[in-house]
């Protein structure tokens, strides 16, 4: 434990932006996720996931970003899973300082991650390490054309999640469960300038089992970005401060039953 938290200690650390002197310009905006998440077992100790997010802010009034995520899931034990997969992402303008002009644009990632699972009494513990290899596109005609462009980067996550059971020592059907996460996301590489803090992410709220692959969950979600490139107009750093819920269906289905 001592050396995780030093690790997170070490990335917050990173996470300052290295022109400090430099004023922040900070945009606030309210968040709603929709997402839908599932397992699908083809295998033993293989799964398939599948993965959409409908994101939007002020409220439900404006379109922030859809993502659309699969990947291969291989089971090595009781504790450990490693996957990797493509998710592609649309990114709409939004916000005091958008990023994007008239016309949205998208992006391009594949990714490895592993995870490690650990129980403690009734709370159970996930811990997630992703690489991502974004393309992150430009357009022409100050963002109005084609795109034109794409520039490259690597990401590592880091995610900590917990669920807690509130009716007796295991999550059953049809009980109530808490559940949290944080995640904070680095940029790393030759591409990478200033902007080596992406974000991070920390979200908690209430779920519901109705059966073990059969979840809802409507959590509380802080989101805290910095942006790729600074204000055109400025030159300052951009950071956004973004809160509002985060709305989860997991549902999980096991086609080795009919092997």
């Amino acid at each position: 434990m001592k050396k995780r938290l030093g690790l997170l200690c070490l990335w917050a650390a990173i996470a300052l932006p290295s022109r400090a002197q430099t004023p922040r310009l900070h945009d606030y905006n309210t968040l709603a996720w929709f997402t839908y998440s599932g397992d699908y077992a083809v295998a033993a100790k293989w799964k398939l996931h599948a993965e959409y997010q409908l994101r939007r802010i002020n409220w439900v009034g404006t379109p922030q970003q859809h993502l659309l995520r699969g990947s291969v899931i291989r089971t090595l034990s009781k504790r450990v899973e490693v996957s990797a997969g493509y998710a592609h992402l649309i990114t709409y303008r939004y916000g005091e300082y958008p990023t994007v002009a008239d016309r949205p644009e998208p992006s391009n990632r594949i990714y490895e991650d592993i995870s490690l699972s650990d129980q403690l009494g009734r709370l159970r513990l996930t811990h997630r390490i992703r690489l991502e290899q974004r393309w992150l596109s430009t357009r022409a005609d100050d963002g109005r054309g084609p795109v034109n462009d794409w520039a490259f980067q690597n990401r590592i996550r880091y995610q900590l999640s917990g669920q807690f059971p509130l009716q007796g020592p295991t999550l059953d059907d049809g009980e109530w469960y808490l559940n949290a996460f944080d995640e904070i996301f680095i940029n790393f590489g030759r591409n990478v300038g200033d902007n080596v803090f992406n974000q991070n992410r920390l979200s908690g709220g209430l779920g519901y089992q109705f059966t073990d692959k059969a979840k809802l969950e409507l959590n509380y979600l802080n989101q805290i970005m910095q942006h790729e490139i600074p204000d055109p107009v400025s030159n300052r750093p951009v950071f956004e401060y973004n809160n509002g819920f985060r709305l989860n269906v997991l549902y999980d289905l096991d086609f080795t039953k009919n092997q």
